[in-house]
């Protein structure tokens, strides 16, 4: 990693460190919630896709205050799989104390995306949800979920993606972003520019398809994709070939 690139990654851990004790409250807020159908139709996709009744392990990448490992293993529970272990990696040790008050029953790694500490095809499921786009090598991110699963294992993504030609219905999604979201997430957490950042890295970011090709170039075999709500939030379901 370049030193710009470095520091551009420290930057960003460093913003989640600071708005951590508010990030639940703001994301709440922000979303009215809606983000909880996000979530509980990615697992329940998930499981289905995977097909198992026992899993050894599911990954939550930048896991942030854990709410994506509880969503794992709730909607495990109500349809009757058993997960021996969900793990949480993240960079920011602000984010994972949060998560480990809240969800003190899953382990935690503080790390980087590109250098997960567990063992080669150790993973049934890894997700990353609104994290991808703040991996600053993203590229070697991929190969490194890759690496994790098993063979057949599931990467599963929830992201903003940047729409480059958006209808009436996405420009109403992008004014939402750019001009109202910032405001009151910066109200809320007392950062302006962390919540600023937001609508920048969707702009910075890969479209549907960029994503669907890395993956694929990763060693991934697409098996979902599909947008919600005004195409605010897509989600990206990957097998490991």
């Amino acid at each position: 990693m370049t030193n710009q690139r470095k520091e551009k990654q420290e930057k960003i851990v460093s913003m989640f460190d600071n708005i951590a004790p508010t990030y639940d409250t703001a994301n709440r807020v922000m979303s009215m919630g809606v983000d909880k159908s996000w979530r509980r139709k990615a697992c329940d996709l998930a499981y289905k896709f995977y097909g198992k009744q026992s899993l050894d392990k599911i990954v939550d990448v930048a896991c942030g205050t854990g709410d994506m490992m509880d969503f794992w293993k709730n909607r495990a529970e109500k349809s009757g799989i058993k997960i021996s272990e969900i793990v949480g990696v993240d960079p920011s040790v602000g984010m994972v104390d949060v998560a480990r008050k809240k969800f003190p029953k899953f382990n935690y790694h503080i790390s980087k995306a590109t250098e997960i500490p567990l063992e080669d095809g150790s993973a049934d499921i890894l997700s990353i949800t609104y994290g991808i786009r703040n991996v600053v090598e993203r590229e070697e991110a991929l190969r490194e979920f890759n690496r994790v699963l098993k063979k057949d294992g599931l990467v599963v993504i929830l992201e903003f993606m940047k729409n480059e030609n958006p209808s009436s219905i996405g420009k109403v999604r992008d004014f939402y972003m750019n001009k109202i979201l910032p405001k009151v997430g910066g109200f809320i957490s007392k950062n302006l520019e962390a919540y600023e950042y937001l609508p920048n890295s969707i702009g910075d970011f890969a479209t549907v398809d960029g994503m669907k090709k890395e993956l694929e170039h990763a060693g991934f075999e697409m098996l979902y994709s599909k947008s919600f709500s005004m195409d605010i939030s897509t989600l990206l379901i990957a097998r490991k070939k």
